[in-house]
């Protein structure tokens, strides 16, 4: 189907809308902690056109950012941007137009959710250069995924602020962290060359695997202290102990370095562990 953006499988394939599945349970999670239980739907249903909104924004954004290195690179040389089925004109259109949509929504939801608004786009807006700066990159993405489950908590309670979601926010920033980590063994010797900043680029695999172990064992420590700050039953710490194995089996995956199976690494495990968690939480609550 086309659109003035270009065609929708392309834009699909721009904004990778598969990766949603790592951002949207972490925003529903900290509605659910909100309400103690189901949301609002139309907190619901406002919430979750925002975060799609922000997210094709990051995404696409990125992708402008990224554009003379994208061309560059091998690896990324038939992404919609570079190889031009999509054309920079339309990028700035569809971002401009994402900026927009999540704005409405912001202010649908309420005046906290508004006011934040601006300065989580420029969350977004910084970590698309950071990697020029800093191999801290990494774990500025994991915060820019973190402000989820916090922004669902404001979208149904913008009156106060609680540990829990503060806790989770805590623990995504470790787990986005350690799986970027991962993804960018990939581009070891392309970050070297051209002077970009990553873990594995600037501190070499092996300490940069050991700052991802130690990441993921944050993330099973902050899960567990919102299990106690949320006063989740007993099955919330049965599903961290799954979320553990999982995030084990990621860690021994990569120990291996086989960049074949990075992309098993990345997503088809982490693509478990989000709703893995959001499961935990409404079991927690209700049980």
């Amino acid at each position: 189907m086309n659109t003035p953006f270009g065609t929708f499988g392309n834009i699909c394939r721009m904004v990778k809308i598969e990766h949603s599945v790592f951002a949207l349970p972490y925003a529903w999670a900290g509605m659910c902690l909100a309400a103690k239980g189901l949301p609002p739907l139309a907190s619901f249903l406002w919430l979750t056109l925002a975060m799609v909104a922000v997210r094709s924004f990051a995404m696409a954004f990125n992708r402008l950012a990224d554009l003379p290195y994208d061309k560059a690179n091998e690896r990324t040389k038939n992404r919609p941007l570079v190889t031009g089925v999509i054309t920079v004109p339309q990028t700035i259109a569809f971002c401009v137009i994402m900026a927009a949509i999540f704005l409405v929504c912001c202010a649908a939801l309420n005046q906290i959710c508004l006011l934040l608004a601006l300065p989580a786009l420029l969350v977004v807006i910084i970590y698309s250069y950071l990697k020029r700066f800093t191999p801290l990159c990494h774990f500025w993405l994991g915060a820019t995924l973190g402000l989820a489950p916090l922004a669902g908590w404001l979208s149904v309670n913008p009156q106060s602020m609680s540990l829990s979601p503060v806790m989770l926010f805590l623990a995504v920033v470790f787990w986005v962290g350690a799986f970027d980590i991962y993804y960018a063994f990939q581009d070891i010797d392309f970050d070297r060359r051209f002077g970009l900043h990553s873990m594995p680029a600037d501190k070499g695999p092996g300490t940069a695997l050991a700052i991802a172990g130690f990441a993921h064992a944050m993330t099973v420590i902050f899960l567990l202290l919102l299990g106690l700050a949320a006063n989740l039953s007993i099955w919330w710490y049965g599903i961290c102990l799954a979320i553990a194995l999982l995030l084990f089996l990621e860690h021994r995956i990569m120990l291996t370095r086989d960049l074949s199976k990075v992309n098993m690494a990345f997503f088809t495990v982490n693509g478990i562990v989000s709703p893995v968690m959001l499961i935990g939480i409404l079991l927690g609550l209700f049980y």
